[in-house]
Formats: C-alpha cells, structure tokens, sequence
C-alpha cells in the first residue's frame, strides 16, 4: 500500500513535470515568425525565340588560288644573319675579366667645405641664404631636414679641390666659421 507522503511524492513530480513543459510555452506567448520572400534564379536565361529561328550564313568556301597564295607566303625562306665574331687581341681584356674594387673611393668625385653643423634649423638656413648672395653653391644637407634632426652647411660640391681651398679664407671672413675641406661622396651625401 502507498503511503500519503509516497501519493504527494508522485503528485509534486507530476506537477513539476508539467510545469516544465508548459510553463514556457505559455510564458513565450505568441512568436513572430519573419519570412523572408526570396526571388527564384531561373535555371536558362530567357531568350528570344526570333534568335533560334534565324538561319546562319554559310560559310565562304576558299577555292585553290586562295590556299596556294597563303601557302606560298608562309613557305618562304628566313634568312638568318651571322653576328660577326669578335677577334680578341692580345693585351686587351674583356670587361667581364676586368676586376674592380668593391669600395671605390669615388676618385673622380669633387669636394665639400663643411662649414658646421646646427641644431636649429632657422640659424642654419640664415647662413645658406647668406652665404648664396655673396655667390657660393652653399646648401643644407640633409635635403628634406625635420625638425629635432642636426643640419649640415656645406659648400660646394667642386671638382678642384685647389678652388674650394682659395675660397676658404673669403668664407671665414664672411661667416666666422673655419671650415673643414672633405671629399665629396655622391652615394651617402
């Protein structure tokens, strides 16, 4: 026999029970479904019926003549050109077998007067413009100086280095500043 606790046992597992499958469907209440209408891809494309019933032209047939010209043209002979070998002579060597140093010093390059380096870009290009008016190549180096980076003044350059030694007593007069003679280097200015 089943005891009283054992019948409410049962019957709060069965409400429980119940509840669990119920209770949210009826706490959801009714749900919006969105239905998204979508267009169909056709699997042919339409075309027009005219198209299919139009004949095609025939095509030319080519009489003999034709071929015998086209096969004539492609038929003829190239003539192929020699390149005339070139005779070494003894003494004279190829420009493969002439070795050349690695770091050159760039012998044929000119030279700078580097008059100073400056911090302030403003006073550096005081003296540029100074130094232009009496007539010497001067300018600032690097090129495109920012700010916060050190710019050189410099002089030149010229190939005599004799020159750009005349011209240093006339630039140290002008700007107070005795300048250092250097050779120029074109690949790392």
């Amino acid at each position: 026999m089943a005891t009283q606790f054992q019948n409410r046992l049962v019957g709060t597992f069965v409400l429980v029970c119940l509840g669990v499958i119920f209770l949210p469907d009826l706490f959801d209440g009714k749900k919006a479904h969105n239905k998204e209408n979508f267009q169909s891809i056709p699997l042919q494309e339409e075309f027009e019926e005219r198209v299919l019933a139009s004949s095609l032209k025939e095509p030319l047939e080519l009489s003999d003549a034709h071929l015998k010209e086209v096969t004539e043209v492609v038929l003829q002979p190239i003539e192929i050109k020699k390149v005339p070998e070139i005779k070494e002579e003894p003494g004279i060597k190829k420009e493969a077998e002439i070795k050349r140093p690695v770091n050159m010093k760039h012998q044929d390059s000119g030279w700078i007067i580097r008059l100073g380096t400056f911090r302030q870009i403003d006073n550096a290009e005081i003296l540029v413009s100074k130094l232009r008016k009496k007539g010497y190549p001067a300018q600032l180096m690097p090129r495109n100086i920012k700010e916060g980076q050190l710019a050189r003044v410099e002089v030149g350059p010229e190939l005599s280095k004799d020159k750009l030694e005349a011209m240093t007593p006339d630039i140290e007069a002008l700007t107070g500043l005795k300048g250092q003679l250097i050779r120029f280097n074109p690949l790392a200015p």
